[in-house]
């Protein structure tokens, strides 16, 4: 009993892992402490693997808040070797929450609507005086005098004429707590490494001014004379790169800008807004000092500006983009969520970030597993559907084995992905798929299962997203045995919930014996990738044997 308490805990933390709490690190604060406290050896080897291999910040930012106040052995030395590692804000992001932060902000007041008079006897208490004399008259069968009958006239109000009313409100970040001195510690050096190297600190203040600030401000360190100058007294050494970026908005002509950015070195993100015009020597400026996901970020802006239709402007952002494929701060799913915002993408430039997205998905690892995707569309599963599509897009460039999709609802749909020109496994083609396939009906979850069963299609994975309601049989449970026996399989069951879902499904694979994993969907994308991990291990314990054996970062004496 109590080894199964452990692997919920431990699979609890993982679960949690495919949520995104945008930035509300509160919420995700409890399964954490829970989790350190309950089996710290785990914890501390899944905040190492997570470092390297998580996407979501908010998480990576959590596990050096937590183990930089664990007081188990070891676990602040790893918690600060994680941080020395976080770019400023996230830095500043881990000191906030420790420490607590108050953010003050305006609400406006609703203001009430000119007042009516009350229709029924009943709102007499908060009727004028001449309503209620009237009623009492009209009780006692009395005559209205005329006088008392004629309600004075309200005041006409001018809803217009009224202006809004704010009040200010107080929002609390974090769990008010002294930093531990390690930590303070930590931070010193962290900027004292930075301050250093003169390239470093210009590069960081340019991206991180106000994180920068707030490091110094809130822990009392004193800032170096170049950090002095470039951060408090607005007056930027000449050899700094924010007196170059001053300059570059002051310049007249085009290649006066574009010689400044790139010699300068000044970030894309910086540079694009104080560039007065467009020209393709400006462009090719700031395409060279682009980052490798920048160009999946601004593709639009690219097209716009007709980097696309010269030769040189687009042989540049190849080159950007081939970066991308093995970048190590890609995300795997920005280049599909920027081809979905962006209207007007030539074909090129879309298959190239399709490409990228392909590469980081594929570097992530490769499923083996003959696999099932099976997709919930009954009634009000549209959201069921359109995550279906997302995880054929991404688990589909993965597999080595096969796959097999169906949507169902009381029957099966077999899904058969149309071929492409480049055998890219992108949304569109997943969309053109699912054409159709809408939600409605009732839900038999082994429905699919059961076809899978009659074709002999012999899989060691099923990938399920519901939301574990199910009112029609053929039932999972007993499907997924007879599957069983008669494909002599064993197939692992990983249940993508839908939001809102209950745990029905869950309840009765566990009674039955049925190794299953649960995924809380929260309605972030960017989390999905986090799947890649368990559903390219052969198994559950194989992952966490991996994650067990990871090596821990070592903390830097200075």
């Amino acid at each position: 009993m109590a080894k199964t308490m452990e692997e919920d805990l431990r699979l609890r933390l993982l679960n949690t892992l495919l949520t995104s709490p945008h930035r509300k690190l509160e919420a995700v604060w409890p399964v954490h402490q829970e989790i350190v406290s309950a089996d710290p050896l785990f914890y501390v080897r899944l905040a190492a693997w997570y470092a390297d291999h998580g996407d979501v910040r908010d998480h990576k930012e959590m596990f050096v808040a937590t183990l930089a106040q664990s007081n188990f052995p070891g676990h602040r030395e790893v918690g600060l070797a994680m941080l020395r590692n976080l770019p400023p804000y996230e830095v500043s992001r881990v000191l906030d929450f420790v420490h607590g932060r108050k953010k003050a902000r305006k609400v406006r007041i609703k203001t009430a609507k000119s007042g009516k008079p009350p229709k029924h006897a009943d709102e007499a208490k908060t009727a004028p005086a001449g309503f209620l004399k009237r009623l009492a008259m009209r009780i006692a069968g009395a005559d209205v005098p005329a006088a008392v009958t004629a309600p004075a006239a309200s005041p006409a109000v001018d809803m217009k004429a009224q202006k809004p009313q704010f009040k200010a409100v107080t929002e609390e970040f974090g769990l008010f707590r002294n930093p531990p001195r390690s930590m303070r510690t930590e931070i010193v050096r962290y900027l004292r490494e930075r301050e250093a190297d003169a390239d470093w600190f210009d590069s960081t203040a340019l991206t991180a001014r106000k994180s920068l600030k707030r490091l110094y401000a809130l822990l009392h360190v004193k800032p170096g004379q170049r950090a002095q100058r470039i951060l408090f007294n607005e007056d930027p050494p000449r050899d700094s790169r924010l007196f170059a970026l001053r300059e570059l908005a002051k310049a007249t002509s085009p290649a006066e800008q574009a010689v400044a950015i790139v010699a300068n070195q000044i970030p894309y993100r910086l540079a694009a807004p104080v560039i007065r015009q467009m020209t393709p020597a400006v462009l090719a400026a700031l395409i060279e000092r682009m980052s490798p996901q920048e160009p999946n970020n601004n593709d639009g802006a690219l097209s716009q500006r007709g980097a696309m239709e010269k030769a040189e402007l687009k042989a540049l952002i190849e080159q950007k983009l081939e970066a991308a494929k093995s970048a190590p701060r890609i995300s795997a799913l920005k280049a599909q969520t920027a081809i979905d915002a962006t209207q007007g993408l030539s074909v090129d430039l879309k298959a190239k970030l399709e490409r990228v997205a392909d590469e980081q998905v594929k570097a992530r690892g490769r499923i083996k597993r003959p696999t099932a995707l099976l997709i919930d569309k009954s009634g009000s599963m549209a959201l069921a559907i359109e995550l279906g599509k997302r995880i054929g897009a991404l688990i589909s460039t993965m597999c080595e084995a096969e796959l097999f999709v169906y949507a169902f609802d009381t029957m099966p749909y077999p899904i058969v992905r149309p071929p492409s020109a480049d055998d890219t496994a992108d949304l569109a083609s997943w969309e053109q798929a699912l054409v159709g396939i809408t939600a409605g009906g009732g839900t038999s979850c082994g429905c699919a299962v059961e076809a899978m069963r009659l074709r002999g299609q012999y899989v060691e994975q099923i990938i399920m997203v519901t939301d574990e309601g199910e009112n029609t049989a053929p039932l999972f449970v007993p499907t997924l045995g007879k599957y069983r026996e008669a494909l002599q399989a064993d197939p692992a069951v990983c249940i993508v919930r839908t939001p809102g879902a209950g745990e029905g499904l869950e309840q009765q694979c566990r009674k039955a014996g049925i190794s299953v994993d649960v995924f809380q969907f929260g309605g972030d994308y960017y989390s999905l990738p986090n799947l890649i991990p368990l559903l390219s291990r052969p198994s559950r314990l194989e992952l966490l044997m991996e994650i067990m054996e990871y090596p821990l970062p070592k903390r830097r004496s200075a």
